[in-house]
């Protein structure tokens, strides 16, 4: 559905938000972020906002840590290698549901948006299952998920990244969304459904 052009490759470079090496740090960020929304818009579910984790590293670094994300999307790779063991028993026993999906890499296929989509509004834990590359799916997840969640990623060789959903950071994902080879205005439809 979307491709990932040579000329935006850059832009995606530098973290969207703050590193951290820190689990316990990180968590206490994500729960500052949930606790920014007034009660009066957050969802109408009694759930906290969400938090989506993009990756098998972070993935596990979160479950080690006894936070069960909200939405995981993994590929088992990191750095394009398979995981190690260790990361792999953590990921290996799903609390919730999965999810197959197909994405190529430097895509975002249509089961890809769908899939983030359906887990974010899920009421239990999902996990997403990439066939491919997950690399790209900060962004879909980033215009997808309501205001006070958060997704966090890996930053190869840095740490964690925490991007709190707030509009500034919805809106650049859209922009950048929007400048992808393919269907964007389809794709962000699908993503707002």
């Amino acid at each position: 559905m979307l491709r990932l052009p040579d000329s935006l490759r850059d832009a995606f470079k530098e973290p969207f938000g703050p590193v951290y090496t820190d689990t316990a740090e990180l968590l206490a960020a994500v729960d500052r972020t949930a606790a920014t929304v007034p009660a009066a818009t957050a969802s109408t579910s009694a759930a906290d906002p969400p938090l989506i984790a993009v990756g098998d590293v972070v993935t596990h670094h979160l479950l080690a840590a006894g936070r069960q994300p909200d939405v995981a999307v993994i590929d088992g790779k990191t750095e394009r290698e398979a995981v190690d063991e260790a990361v792999a028993a953590t990921l290996a026993d799903p609390d919730g549901s999965t999810r197959r999906v197909v994405n190529p890499p430097a895509e975002l296929s249509e089961a890809m948006l769908v899939a983030l989509r359906e887990a974010i509004a899920a009421p239990e834990p999902v996990r997403i299952v990439v066939d491919g590359e997950e690399d790209l799916a900060t962004l879909p997840a980033l215009v997808a998920a309501p205001r006070g969640s958060s997704v966090v990623y890996g930053q190869p060789g840095d740490g964690m990244v925490h991007v709190a959903v707030i509009e500034a950071q919805t809106d650049e994902a859209r922009q950048l969304l929007g400048r992808f080879d393919g269907d964007t205005d389809a794709a962000l439809d699908l993503l707002v459904d």
